[in-house]
């Protein structure tokens, strides 16, 4: 009973219009009542107030479902404002978090190597390398391994091999005094190829990467290469290939550092040398031409390729001295072993 007096509440208009629908259907059949024509009126009037009063009702009730409708849409509207807020939050967040994989990578790829395993990384950097840029003292080790085993790498394979080499100036006293002394203080006796350093060594293995750079040139046309002489020393050495740069002290049984190509540091290594390279004595090795060597140069020819080229033997070197450099440029000791 309670449902029914709930439901007949909120449909009531609608009862009463229907009832009084059918009275006047009735009266409309013929039916014989007294004063027919004003019940007939009288029940059109109240079912057009029924109507009226049905339609005032229905505005009422939607206009509250309107202002709610639209403080859903202003709630939906803020709540896609926050939305879009933390979304850039978010991507801020991930463009942090990239960042600092980016440092992290970048920290992780220098790699710090004994001694033991220097020759061996240089030995992989040089098998499929079509470049070399070097930077250090006097050139032992690029006249014992890494030139010559380029070049043979390159004639083998019918490709160019670009070579760039910063190597101390052997006419220049004071910085060749310089190199030596601080090589004996590092260590007394002699290194690993059982000769001291001293004046006249440094400057005789600077004279012997010079000529062993000419004769490697005359002998495979596609070798590009390139010397500059140093006024200063450095106690680095930067051995620069295409898979990436290992940097070594004098002593090669000391820890080295290894850079992959891929990583910042390596284009940054590659521009440092090239800048050192251009403002070095530079010795024009394509002069070399004018002053042949034979597979085992003699003394004047040696003699004749350092006028032609303008680099002046030191006074008082004797034939001795010459054939020593010959040897140390081609049959250098490898001061790894």
């Amino acid at each position: 009973m309670a449902r029914f007096a709930n439901w007949f509440g909120k449909n009531a208009d609608a009862v009463i219009a229907l009832v009084l629908a059918v009275v006047v259907a009735v009266l409309g059949l013929g039916v014989n009542l007294p004063n027919e024509t004003e019940i007939t009126n009288s029940g059109i009037l109240a079912v057009i107030g029924l109507l009226a009063t049905s339609v005032l009702r229905d505005r009422g009730r939607r206009v509250p479902v309107e202002a709610e409708v639209r403080d859903t849409l202003r709630a939906s509207a803020a709540t896609l404002g926050e939305l879009d807020a933390k979304l850039t939050h978010i991507e801020a967040f991930e463009g942090v978090l990239s960042d600092t994989k980016r440092a992290l990578d970048e920290t992780t790829v220098v790699r710090v190597i004994s001694g033991a395993q220097v020759a061996q990384v240089l030995a992989e950097a040089r098998r499929a390398t079509d470049r070399w840029f070097f930077k250090g003292g006097t050139g032992t080790y690029i006249r014992a391994r890494t030139l010559p085993e380029c070049v043979a790498a390159a004639r083998r394979e019918r490709r160019t091999l670009l070579f760039r080499m910063e190597i101390l100036d052997p006419t220049n006293v004071e910085v060749c005094e310089a190199y030596a002394r601080h090589r004996r203080s590092v260590s007394d006796g002699p290194d690993a190829t059982g000769e001291p350093w001293t004046l006249e060594r440094t400057r005789k293995e600077a004279y012997a990467t010079i000529l062993a750079a000419c004769w490697h040139k005359q002998r495979f046309a596609m070798l590009d290469i390139d010397i500059g002489l140093a006024q200063t020393m450095t106690t680095l050495r930067y051995d620069l290939a295409s898979s990436g740069v290992v940097v070594t002290r004098d002593d090669p049984r000391g820890e080295a550092l290894v850079v992959d190509s891929a990583k910042f540091y390596y284009s940054w290594v590659s521009a440092e040398l090239q800048t050192s390279l251009d403002q070095a004595r530079r010795v024009p090795v394509e002069q070399a031409r004018l002053a042949p060597l034979d597979d085992e140069p003699t003394v004047e020819e040696v003699r004749k390729l350092f006028e032609v080229i303008g680099i002046d033997l030191a006074q008082g070197y004797t034939d001795r001295d010459v054939i020593e450099i010959i040897r140390k440029a081609l049959r250098a000791k490898d001061p790894y072993e």
